[in-house]
């Protein structure tokens, strides 16, 4: 596949040709709708709790004695059926967590590649370096590349040019920037467009194989 590849005020330099293996994959809904639910499931505490009778305070003395009062027997203030009591069948501390092969992680995040190539939403630069960490310049460069879509913006490394980009994208709601090796189908798929630096291209192939 090939695509125009950018220069910051939106026009064409050149054309590059996008590697089969990651943008022509075969998309598979099933296996992204997969990845998906893992990354929000594995993103959960599971710290809510609640307390059960035994860990409710108070309760020892029996409300009143067992026959001869015409009530129902009780054994306990703190039985479920008392304000203030334990509760049954509600949450406690545990774990979301989801497992998924690499092989096939992977896989989900070539098909969410390959699924926005087909929509032509893949964006191609040829260079994002911005000489100072200020909103506006950034605004002014993703205007130039995506107008007015929200945009998530992939980076080849952690380098002085990621930090520059990162802070200064960090006061604007439809942006969002990402190192190559933390893309994931969630952020994919959130998003209207995909812009990558030329130099994050080979990032990609080494991280997705």
């Amino acid at each position: 596949m090939k695509v125009d590849v950018l220069d910051m005020k939106g026009k064409k330099v050149r054309e590059i040709e996008l590697p089969a293996k990651l943008f022509e994959a075969p998309v598979n809904v099933d296996l992204m709708h997969q990845a998906y639910v893992r990354q929000m499931a594995n993103a959960r505490l599971g710290t809510h709790d609640t307390k059960v009778r035994s860990e409710v305070r108070g309760g020892g003395r029996k409300p009143w004695k067992q026959k001869g009062t015409g009530r129902a027997r009780q054994g306990s203030r703190r039985a479920a059926q008392w304000v203030g009591g334990g509760r049954i069948h509600t949450p406690h501390p545990r774990s979301y967590e989801l497992r998924m092969p690499k092989k096939m992680r992977l896989a989900a995040l070539r098909s969410a590649l390959s699924a926005k190539a087909s929509e032509l939403s893949i964006v191609v630069v040829d260079d994002l370096n911005i000489a100072e960490p200020k909103t506006k310049l950034v605004a002014e460069t993703l205007g130039n590349l995506v107008g007015t879509s929200t945009v998530l913006v992939l980076m080849p490394v952690k380098d002085q040019n990621y930090d520059v980009v990162m802070r200064s994208t960090s006061n604007l709601d439809n942006a969002k920037v990402l190192l190559a090796s933390y893309l994931n189908v969630r952020d994919i798929m959130n998003f209207d467009k995909v812009v990558l630096p030329v130099t994050t291209i080979d990032a990609l192939v080494a991280h997705l194989g």
